[in-house]
């Protein structure tokens, strides 16, 4: 294995993201990413037949389009003998395509790859689940046959694969249920998470009117015609910015009067690290101050910096490090803190010398309990970067949205075209908590 190889990073591009059941909700997951990739193509001026192989990563994989990087390289005309290899790490799964094509690389099995994530929650299916012995589910005919009473069938569950997906299987526990859970450990009220949203809402829209997103981000089209030009969701939630006392109408997940923030004690208290319940306190996440569920797809090259020179192409930053960290499911939003450490030190960098972070916001009660743990665990000052505007300068995903596969990607594409933006800026970090207590962190220098 060639050790002394640098791995660059090239251009990359991504969809806008559309928030979900509207403006992309036509387009499957396929195409999302065919459409981020030939993007890419046009814009970097990269000859298909050097392209070794395509690492895309997918969260709510169905058969569709089994091996969606496999389908998506075909149908963009990449060489068929190309590795194609798809990625399933819940939210990190485009940080892992990423790190997957680096390795690759390393190993000789190729010099250059796109990679790249995808996803439509729009899409994401209803299912019957059940095993096809049982008499109703035993072929499509019956299945259609017994439509009307399936719902009481004994043999079958009509299961909706999103909030499946989105409930840990292990600990029991939704991910938003993850968010109050750090909420209440930590003493996060509700007034500091929406005032976070109300900043991710305001960076994300002055990104686009200042031009930074036009950089990096390709219209989407259907039929012929744009479908989307820009980031759906800041746009649908400009009033919060302008009236921030608006999140305040948004209702509590966990504290109303079908489901209290007692019963999510008794529920989830075994996970609040010996916190009990009082009378008097209260629930604090709400959709307005969570990630919004969306659609979209991202793609960039990695490649062997001789390779990339080789064929002329634009290098805007080398792969210094990565890392992954594991954690209790119950706690996944706080993962990046644990990660992060991995690939700083792996990259030889100090936290206080990086000058872009971008991290994914699931829940901004995750965030804010990263600012408290990160300080506290390992002296990263996370919130002074965040204070400074040099985490997330130009919004998160609370405002533009969390297409689950292609959001470690979408972090990259932040990073990579905020350093080149600043002329003084130097070293980047993308981190992203994901679903089962995984946490993603990569440490890139600018070039160029």
């Amino acid at each position: 294995m060639a050790q002394n190889k640098k791995i660059v990073l090239g251009v990359g591009v991504r969809t806008p993201i559309g928030h979900i059941s509207r403006s992309l909700s036509g387009l499957r997951a396929p195409d999302l990413l065919q459409m981020a990739i030939m993007a890419l193509l046009e814009r970097s001026k990269l000859p298909k037949d050097a392209v070794d192989g395509l690492i895309a990563g997918w969260v709510g994989q169905d058969f569709s389009a089994p091996n969606i990087a496999r389908v998506a390289l075909l149908r963009s005309g990449l060489p068929e003998k190309a590795q194609s290899v798809t990625v399933q790490n819940n939210c990190v799964s485009s940080i892992e395509s990423v790190a997957m094509a680096a390795r690759f690389i390393l190993a000789g099995d190729g010099d250059l790859y796109i990679a790249a994530g995808t996803e439509s929650m729009s899409r994401l299916p209803y299912t019957i689940a059940g095993s096809r012995a049982a008499k109703d589910l035993r072929s499509l005919a019956t299945v259609k046959a017994k439509w009307a009473d399936l719902p009481q069938s004994p043999d079958a569950t009509i299961i909706d694969s999103m909030e499946e997906g989105l409930t840990d299987p292990v600990k029991g526990i939704n991910m938003a249920g993850t968010a109050e859970v750090l909420a209440q450990i930590n003493g996060i009220s509700r007034q500091e998470q929406d005032a976070y949203a109300v900043e991710s809402f305001r960076r994300a829209i002055a990104g686009w009117t200042s031009g930074f997103y036009p950089t990096h981000v390709a219209p989407a089209t259907a039929g012929g015609s744009v479908a989307l030009d820009k980031d759906e969701y800041p746009f649908l939630r400009e009033d919060l910015v302008q009236k921030p006392e608006r999140m305040a109408k948004a209702p509590v997940l966990y504290d109303n009067s079908a489901y209290t923030l007692k019963d999510f004690y008794r529920d989830f208290g075994k996970y609040m690290d010996g916190k009990a319940y009082h009378e008097g306190d209260h629930g604090t996440v709400t959709l307005f101050n969570s990630c919004a569920r969306s659609d979209g797809a991202a793609a960039v090259i990695v490649a062997e910096e001789s390779k990339a020179k080789s064929l002329g192409l634009e290098i805007i930053g080398e792969i210094k490090g990565w890392g992954f960290y594991g954690n209790n499911p119950a706690h996944m939003g706080v993962a990046p803190t644990l990660a992060a450490p991995v690939a700083l030190e792996k990259a030889g960098v100090k936290f206080q010398d990086l000058d872009d972070i971008e991290l994914h916001e699931p829940f901004a009660a995750t965030v804010l309990s990263i600012f408290k743990m990160g300080k506290e665990k390992f002296g990263h000052d996370w919130r002074a970067k965040f204070e400074a505007g040099k985490l997330n300068p130009h919004g998160g995903s609370i405002a533009l949205g969390h297409p689950l596969g292609a959001t470690g990607a979408r972090l990259l594409l932040n990073a990579l075209y905020a350093l080149k933006k600043d002329p003084k800026a130097r070293l980047g970090l993308i981190a992203a908590c994901a679903g089962g207590g995984m946490g993603g962190a990569m440490v890139v220098e600018k070039r160029g």
